[in-house]
């Protein structure tokens, strides 16, 4: 199916939030996800499932200043 994440179309294969992160190879727990401009509490994760043309924004630390 065809989303957009983090503002770039991409054609994916999983079926939910957490199934993308694997797919997409993000590791760790340090990520918020905002799903259609609604942040996601990562309890939801693995029950949420996607539609073709959800917006998910994956957003992640990063230090510096």
């Amino acid at each position: 199916m065809r989303v957009i994440v983090n503002g770039e179309p991409r054609e994916i294969s999983s079926g939910s939030v957490d199934a993308l992160l694997g797919e997409l190879e993000y590791e760790g727990t340090h990520f918020a996800i905002a799903l259609n401009f609604d942040v996601l509490p990562k309890s939801r994760w693995t029950e949420t499932p996607l539609k073709s043309g959800d917006e998910i924004e994956i957003i992640t630390p990063r230090q510096g200043g």
